[in-house]
């Protein structure tokens, strides 16, 4: 599976924040900001590169 290591703008490492950020926000339980919030991401680059990913393995490969 490909995460977002590191942000395309600043380079700022994102990776470390992703599994919990996916766990957390894209289940839809939480607000994506408050958990970017919680998670100390600041930088609007970094924010929007988590909150923009997909992971794409499922529609790439939905046989298993």
């Amino acid at each position: 599976m490909m995460i977002p290591v590191r942000c395309f703008t600043c380079g700022n490492v994102v990776g470390e924040h992703w599994e919990e950020f996916k766990e957390r926000a894209r289940e839809g339980e939480e607000d994506p900001g408050e958990v970017l919030d919680d998670l100390g991401v600041n930088r609007h680059c970094c924010r929007r590169m988590l909150v923009s990913h997909r992971d794409l393995v499922d529609v790439v490969s939905p046989y298993q």
